[in-house]
């Protein structure tokens, strides 16, 4: 039987290990991130924890709905048991009627048809830095050489609004940039359970010009954020620093959770790191017509 329980009444202990246990866990689904990100949430439980589904949801003009919060890429059903499209259906059908919309981006191991394929991309790190680089795209070398030619710095640091002033300048003519809730990101930046690191990019005359956000769990590097101005992008910061990350981590058991994406020049630097194709559902359903 799957029960509804609000979040005040969770049992936090017991969804936590859920998450964390899951062999498809991610880190979106921890409650610490989901008090972050999301206006409220409660979860659909089963058996006693063994299965849970977070729903994020806000209210508008009376109107409640599940939505996918900024900053989360995959929610959906986290379980110790192997997720198969009955157990996805029930737990759907376990969604209460007063939300009247609902919109929700599953995680890669919950096959929801027929709605949205999207793409996201991974990285495993349990080889040598040697044999993960050898799989890099030609073009990914040429371009990651010359970043390592130039007299650049990387270094890791705590502070991170001037991260988004960077993505703010770059991307200022953005229409509804403010939607992406920066102060969120600038918390999950902060929350040391999410196990945050900083990396920055600084040229010859110590000015910043690059930047990226990484959170960590037990399973997954989550590349979250990055900033960049015109010279970042020309002197191939961002390959710097994901190969600074790939070479930290290598011969771990992690992967390198890319964070997508469908826009298709994005994909393809992705890919150029030797990266596989993880896809994702987004699932979408109306009580109105």
């Amino acid at each position: 039987m799957i029960k509804y329980i609000k979040r005040e009444d969770l049992d936090i202990d017991k969804y936590n290990a859920c998450i964390a246990s899951a062999t498809n866990s991610r880190i979106y689904a921890l409650s610490v991130y989901l008090d972050i990100v999301a206006d409220n949430w409660d979860v659909l439980i089963k058996d006693d924890y063994r299965s849970v589904m977070p729903l994020p949801w806000r209210s508008k003009y009376l109107i409640k709905y599940i939505y996918p919060p900024n900053w989360t890429q995959q929610l959906g059903i986290f379980s110790e048991d192997k997720i198969d499209t009955e157990l996805v259906n029930k737990f759907l059908k376990a969604i209460p009627s007063k939300y009247l919309k609902t919109t929700i981006q599953f995680n890669s191991d919950c096959t929801v048809s027929p709605h949205i394929l999207r793409s996201n991309y991974i990285l495993s790190l349990n080889k040598t830095y040697f044999e993960i680089s050898s799989n890099y795209r030609k073009d990914r070398k040429d371009r990651l050489k010359k970043f390592l030619n130039q007299k650049l710095e990387i270094k890791e640091e705590t502070q991170f609004l001037d991260l988004i002033e960077l993505f703010k300048r770059d991307y200022g003519g953005i229409e509804n940039l403010e939607t992406l809730n920066f102060s969120k990101l600038n918390q999950l930046s902060t929350t040391a359970a999410l196990n945050p690191s900083i990396l920055k990019v600084y040229n010859e005359k110590s000015e910043l010009i690059s930047g990226s956000l990484f959170l960590r769990d037990t399973q997954r590097l989550y590349y979250l954020f990055s900033a960049n101005n015109v010279e970042g992008k020309k002197r191939q910061a961002n390959s710097g620093i994901l190969d600074y990350v790939i070479r930290q981590y290598a011969g771990s058991d992690y992967t390198l959770d890319f964070e997508g994406s469908m826009i298709p020049g994005i994909a393809s630097f992705f890919k150029s790191f030797g990266s596989n194709e993880e896809s994702y559902y987004q699932y979408s359903r109306k009580l109105w017509k």
